[in-house]
């Protein structure tokens, strides 16, 4: 049977055993696996992003793993163009690809396309970073509250890369940038690639189940040695606190913890920050999914039955199994 030219996606919140599932697809079908997680494109973050093993990288290659280093701030646009080469590649070699991630804004760029954006501008993010020094991330963002309050409400008051980017494009071009994306539609991956694309999302956890899963996680990356991890990462003269890689959840808590204690053993009070940024995480994620729900060629695997019935479902799309 010939397979249909097609992209899959698999996608969930955090700790809800996305990269299992991949492996386990990977062991069935003929697949390429393309990693959607804004994290893991970097090197050096091993641990704390749950990165998979160099074992099973090695057995069951990801691409966009450990693609560029921490100090530089990875786009949602240079996501989409790295994505876009490697499902051609895929198709090149025969296999089908398949996002897998938690990270939902590469997500919903990938799957609708984004505008053609401004060129960045180093003069004005070197001022820019200046006065964020002087008076801090929080007072950039109120004033990109006062030129876009439609973006503000997807910003978060210490989200600098992203108030960069739009106090960038509104200086570029007078425009908010709400306003900007909006009459600069991007071509969606159907139309970019000439393929049919289907998602299929891990749904099946209750909530208080995958913050038990987080909590175990964490235990497990600090035995594993996320704190020396984190302490090499901040001996590196371009990693600052506004870099985007270090704004990645577990990253970010501990970096401030030991800027203001170096010399300290970790307490549990900045383990429960974690934690309490993961639950935020997880719960942006899932309104992400629910927001998701209706759109077409989009299914939940909302048990662990509907995870067994996607291997239905993918050969009824003509994906049959492989024999090896």
């Amino acid at each position: 049977m010939t397979v249909k030219r097609c992209v899959l996606g698999l996608l969930g919140p955090t700790a809800s055993g996305k990269t299992e599932l991949a492996i386990e697809l990977a062991d069935r079908y003929d697949i390429a696996l393309i990693s959607v997680d804004s994290a893991m494109v970097y090197r050096g973050m091993n641990i704390g992003t749950a990165k998979p093993t160099p074992a099973i990288l090695q057995k069951y290659p990801h691409a966009l793993v450990d693609i560029v280093e921490p100090e530089t701030n990875f786009t949602v646009s240079e996501f989409i163009r790295r994505a876009d080469a490697a499902v051609h590649q895929s198709f090149a070699e025969n296999k089908t690809p398949l996002l897998v991630g938690g990270t939902m804004m590469y997500f919903k760029a990938f799957r609708e396309g984004i505008a053609p954006l401004p060129p960045r501008d180093p003069e004005f993010r070197k001022q820019l970073r200046e006065r964020a020094e002087i008076a801090g991330i929080p007072a950039l963002h109120a004033e990109l509250q006062s030129i876009d309050p439609k973006a503000c409400d997807k910003i978060h008051p210490n989200n600098y890369p992203r108030i960069e980017r739009a106090l960038e494009i509104f200086s570029q071009t007078g425009i908010p940038m709400t306003q900007f994306l909006k009459e600069n539609a991007g071509f969606p991956a159907t139309n970019r690639l000439d393929c049919d694309y289907v998602e299929f999302a891990i749904t099946y956890h209750r909530r208080e189940e995958l913050h038990e899963r987080v909590k175990d996680r964490l235990d497990s990356m600090l035995r594993a040695g996320f704190v020396d991890e984190v302490k090499g990462l901040r001996q590196r003269p371009g990693l600052s606190a506004s870099v985007s890689s270090m704004r990645t959840v577990g990253y970010r808590q501990l970096w401030e913890y030991f800027k203001e204690y170096p010399e300290s053993a970790i307490s549990d009070a900045v383990k429960e920050r974690i934690l309490v940024a993961n639950r935020g995480l997880i719960r942006r994620q899932l309104t992400w999914l629910r927001n998701w729900s209706t759109l077409p060629n989009y299914n939940e695997l909302n048990s662990p039955l509907t995870r067994d019935a996607m291997h239905s479902q993918l050969e009824a799309l003509g994906f049959p199994a492989t024999s090896n």
